[in-house]
């Protein structure tokens, strides 16, 4: 079975990410017949002689009507080397929210950049949100080389000003590609347009990236979602505990510990839908089972016991706002962390990052797209990781008490034991 890959495309407006994908897509042979006479059809409609495939992701009424990308499109397709998800970010700034949505479980970035234009201000902001949420590798493609003559001297201009920004940024993995969108030039297949250009084409890059450990580097995680006891004849005995794995590989045998409430115990047996696993790793939703009979709840977490989380009530974190509102020391928040919910409070708004300079600014409110860095006081003791050891368990999200709406998406800078 081909394995997973989850690419997340960004730039500026009309760099062309919408019709990238599209041609993706339909050069891979991942359209079926009926969406693309609907494609040729509604490119008829607006009076254009052939089909704009950017029209494959595009599927809000507004977008179409616009012809740019507001919420983020997530495309699924595979070739016989692999499958993707495709997540079309938007690229106007106003919605910089929706790119941090498609690039927070992103394996590869796709930032595109117009070879006319080079680098813009969008083009720094993208880069540095893959940075900020830790994607793994970045695929930097200087798209519409048809409107600059292929020119391999603007390709390399572009490919020395990025390498800049990625140093800047701490970006250790990035690829530079030349492409036509439009065209279809060095996209699926190569082009004898390129005649300068020895490298792979997009799509073979993609199907030959290493995929980035998603488990981060901490041991086994498993927040608690359900605690299994069917009480029936069958199983009058039977107590597990269920989840999906957030990171590392759990085995039968391991030592654990409960957290926050410290008690330990040893996985005896590990179950799921299609029969019991001798280990498990992360993305698998499992049901665990303990040699103990200890207290097991929701929203606590099963860690491996060598590298347990100390459970903290304050903690420092880089969020991103995500509604319409402002944020300020003194507000209060209900925080979810894997399946745990706890009240917070707000004790500091630290800073804004301008993520086009890298520069912080003293700041005592975050507005809607901001990221700044803040400080968090917990009612109750939460178990976490910072967020560069682990994605999944260094993750939170803040949550008005009121409306339930997620104001903030953060993650964990540095955890302050309890």
């Amino acid at each position: 079975m081909s394995d997973l890959l989850r690419v997340a495309t960004a730039g500026s407006v009309d760099d062309g990410k919408s019709t990238l994908i599209g041609r993706l897509l339909h050069d891979s042979k991942n359209v079926f017949a009926d969406q693309f006479d609907a494609v040729e059809a509604a490119s008829k409609r607006r009076g254009l002689d052939a089909a704009d495939l950017a029209l494959l992701t595009d599927g809000l009424r507004a977008e179409r009507e616009q012809g740019i990308t507001i919420d983020v499109a997530y495309r699924y397709f595979a070739t016989p080397r692999r499958t993707f998800v495709l997540a079309d970010t938007p690229g106007h700034v106003q919605y910089t929210r929706n790119m941090v949505t498609g690039a927070s479980t992103a394996d590869v970035a796709v930032v595109l950049v117009d070879a006319r234009h080079g680098l813009v201000e969008q083009s720094h902001r993208h880069a540095a949100v893959a940075a900020l949420l830790g994607v793994g590798h970045v695929v930097l493609a200087v798209n519409k080389m048809d409107l600059v003559g292929f020119s391999e001297e603007v390709y390399d201009r572009i490919v020395a000003d990025f390498d800049v920004l990625a140093a800047e940024l701490g970006l250790r993995s990035v690829t530079a590609i030349p492409v036509s969108a439009l065209h279809g030039d060095n996209v699926v297949e190569p082009s004898a347009k390129f005649g300068w250009y020895a490298g792979q084409t997009l799509l073979d890059h993609l199907e030959t990236v290493p995929v980035p450990p998603r488990g981060g580097a901490v041991g086994a995680r498993l927040p608690v979602q359900l605690v299994i006891r069917p009480r029936s004849a069958e199983h009058p005995d039977y107590r597990a505990y269920a989840g999906r794995i957030a990171a590392g590989t759990l085995r039968v045998g391991d030592e654990i510990v409960v957290l926050p409430s410290g008690r330990r115990s040893t996985v005896a047996g590990i179950d799921t839908h299609d029969g019991s696993l001798d280990a498990a790793s992360t993305g698998r939703s499992v049901s665990v089972r303990l040699t103990d009979d200890v207290d097991v709840s929701r929203g606590d977490l099963i860690a491996a016991a060598p590298d347990a989380p100390e459970p903290v009530k304050q903690l420092t974190g880089r969020v991103c706002i995500l509604a319409e509102r402002q944020v300020r020391a003194g507000d209060r928040f209900r925080l979810r962390a894997g399946t745990r919910e706890v009240r917070a409070i707000v004790g500091a708004v630290a800073d804004r990052l301008d993520v086009t300079t890298l520069k912080r600014e003293d700041t005592d409110a975050l507005v809607l797209n901001d990221i700044g860095d803040v400080t968090l006081r917990l009612a109750e003791p939460v178990a976490v990781d910072p967020y560069a050891l682990s994605r999944g368990t260094g993750s939170f999200l803040l949550i008005d008490e009121s409306t339930g709406a997620t104001v903030a998406a953060g993650m964990v800078e540095q955890p302050a034991a309890v």
